[in-house]
């Protein structure tokens, strides 16, 4: 007799999601005693390090990834991960335990109240009706987590899966789903003629223009336009190639900083992106009043929270690429500009401590085109981003949500699921010490991931804001923890870095080259404050 977990199972094959990240309890054992062979579990030692895995691994793939939480607790501790992968525009299924639907009205121990317990972060949720619904509710989680592009949650009661499960009514959710690509004609005209009308165009790109065919896009148009590009402020990927002359740095956060990077030009073109992101509040105008903004995104949030003249909800590779063709097709009549300068490089002299400067030239130096770089160094991060430019689509990944926690999990599941692309996680010694247990899951499922502490002993960011608002602040350093020795208490290969010298050796002799690294490997750099 087949069952509602073998069901189940056959759901996830047929869509491809076989590698499932997990943090069970007594919910899921129904489910998950005498796992399939065909199948691969990965556990992870805390819920948001599963959801955060279960990201990474997605947007390596680029396709939907399943996380299995348990209950209340289990999809609490990992509400902020979600929310997480809802900005990332990661496509996660996020099936959750509940008790026995048999007397879950008598609210027993374990029970949830879980259906809205994420809040608004997942595109889609549900619980089933009947046991049998649930195969079907997965198969639509799936398509609503590729459409909504982020994570759709399933709750079940845990005597769902040993129900009987009968195939005889055809299940409420389509065997495949199919997207268009296709380029509107008349809109991707109107897009390239307001450009061509312009003056001085700009293009700023964001997070969800990562994808090759976008990249080319955006590089034939910023050619035909002959105009610089921006990435968005804090964007979560990069896109755009950071290598290309085309290329003008990384807009600033804040009102002033855009106004001045964006001076001058008439029309802004954003793509992947809403217009424009901001961290703190600022007074004034965004941008100068004669400047239009034009945005294109195939996110229907960003498209109606936009400040633009004109929003353009759509996929982007054709839309993009069509809008190329049109403006290459008529060059401006207008004399080329030179793409605006990029941010110092930071060439100071080396002092005897080392800087998070000094580790970054050397990365730049030593990292291969294709390699990922995962950051989480909030104090730094604007260095990182200026010497170490994205060269590859998935050059660069951050969690657009800002919440600590995602790297060193989302590091391992991309690794995972790129177990040939070099993968280095950046990350402070305060973040670490968000999802530090994720580097036994990495070791124990042999995720050859580089992560690279830079250890100040402190939050640097936090004490950095503290002064600047003429404070104190309140809380202690935490240089006496041992970043390494922790690692390695998770069965994790440590080194620590102090000097140049060892830096120095740490990348020419220490490091094997990153696509052959099986195992990952933690290199604590202490770094001035």
């Amino acid at each position: 007799m087949k069952l509602v977990r073998d069901a189940f199972f056959d759901t996830l094959r047929h869509h491809g999601m076989t590698t499932i990240f997990a943090n069970p309890g007594s919910t899921e054992i129904p489910l998950l005693a005498d796992f399939p062979e065909d199948l691969e579990f990965v556990l992870c030692l805390n819920e948001a390090s599963v959801v955060g895995a279960a990201t990474g691994w997605s947007l390596g793939k680029e396709q939907p990834a399943i996380a299995l939480l348990h209950t209340t607790a289990g999809l609490g501790n990992a509400v902020a991960a979600i929310a997480t992968a809802r900005v990332n525009r990661a496509p996660v299924v996020i099936v959750v335990g509940q008790q026995d639907r048999r007397h879950v009205a008598f609210e027993p121990f374990l029970t949830g109240d879980l259906d809205g317990l994420a809040g608004r972060y997942p595109v889609w949720s549900a619980q089933p009706a009947r046991a049998a619904d649930v195969p079907a509710l997965v198969s639509r989680a799936r398509h609503e987590a590729v459409v909504a592009r982020g994570p759709a949650v399933v709750i079940v009661p845990m005597n769902d899966w040993l129900e009987p499960y009968h195939e005889s009514v055809r299940a409420p959710a389509p065997l495949a789903l199919h997207i268009a690509e296709g380029a509107d004609e008349r809109l991707s005209s109107v897009v390239a003629e307001r450009l061509l009308a312009a003056r001085a165009p700009v293009i700023v790109s964001g997070a969800g223009s990562d994808d090759p065919r976008t990249w080319a896009a955006l590089e034939r148009l910023a050619e035909a336009l002959q105009c610089p590009v921006w990435q968005e402020a804090f964007g979560g990927r990069a896109g755009f190639p950071q290598d290309s002359k085309r290329f003008a740095g990384h807009l600033p956060a804040g009102r002033a900083g855009v106004r001045a990077a964006l001076a001058g030009h008439d029309r802004v073109l954003v793509v992947g992106a809403a217009a424009l992101r901001q961290y703190g509040y600022e007074d004034g105008e965004m941008l100068s009043r004669d400047a239009d903004v034009l945005v294109v995104t195939d996110d229907a949030a960003e498209a109606t929270r936009s400040a633009a003249d004109v929003a353009v909800l759509t996929p982007l590779p054709g839309f993009c690429a069509r809008v190329a063709e049109l403006a290459a097709a008529r060059p401006p009549a207008r004399a080329a500009e030179p793409p605006a300068g990029r941010l110092a490089d930071h060439e100071r002299p080396a002092g005897p401590e080392l800087r998070a400067e000094d580790v970054f030239r050397a990365l730049a130096v030593w990292l291969p085109a294709d390699a990922t770089v995962v950051e989480e160094s909030p104090s730094t991060r604007s260095q990182l981003q200026d010497m170490v430019p994205a060269r590859s689509p998935l050059g660069f990944l951050s969690a657009a949500m800002g919440g600590l926690g995602f790297a060193m999990p989302a590091a391992m599941g991309l690794k995972l699921a790129c177990p040939g692309r070099p993968v280095v996680a950046v990350i402070g010694d305060g973040s670490s010490l968000y999802a530090c247990q994720s580097l036994w899951s990495a070791q124990r499922y042999a995720a050859g991931v580089l992560y690279i502490v830079l250890s100040n002993g402190g939050y640097a960011i936090m004490d950095r804001l503290a002064a600047q608002a003429g404070g104190r602040a309140p809380w202690p350093s935490f240089s006496d923890i041992d970043i390494a020795g922790l690692a390695r208490s998770f069965g994790c290969r440590a080194l620590d870095v102090r000097t140049h010298d060892e830096l120095a050796r740490a990348f020419g002799d220490t490091i094997p080259p990153l696509a052959s690294l099986g195992e990952p490997l933690l290199m604590n750099v202490v770094v001035a404050r």
